[in-house]
């Protein structure tokens, strides 16, 4: 499946933006879609997950309580509503999808054979 990010930008500190990952021609529902990161220098890191219910959502310890994941009525677009967004939130934000990933493996890059482009979030002080 290709995956297409959208909604990344520049931003200050305090701010909000919310990114959709959008499949081309067909639907996200089968898969297991997340969210990750990759700040300059450092490795990609998990930001957070949604499974096909969902009521089921993952999320690392450094965006709880601040992002929220979520898809849409017809299951066509996930999305990652960032709220009080930090300077150390700045990276480059990749979609993931998979079918077959299963719990133990939500968190980890390689639990996911698709991937987007990549959209950028930069957050100013």
């Amino acid at each position: 499946v290709q995956l297409v990010e959208s909604g990344g930008g520049l931003v200050q500190a305090g701010d909000s933006l919310r990114l959709s990952c959008a499949a081309s021609g067909r639907t996200l529902s089968s898969y297991v879609v997340a969210w990750f990161r990759q700040a300059p220098g450092k490795e990609r890191e998990f930001v957070a997950a949604i499974r096909r219910s969902q009521s089921n959502t993952y999320y690392a310890d450094s965006v709880k309580g601040r992002f929220s994941i979520s898809r849409d009525s017809d299951k066509a677009t996930v999305y990652l509503q960032m709220n009080s967004l930090k300077p150390e939130d700045t990276a480059v934000y990749y979609c993931a999808a998979d079918m077959g990933t299963i719990l133990s493996s939500l968190r980890d890059v390689r639990g996911y054979d698709n991937w987007g482009q990549g959209t950028l979030v930069t957050v100013s002080s």
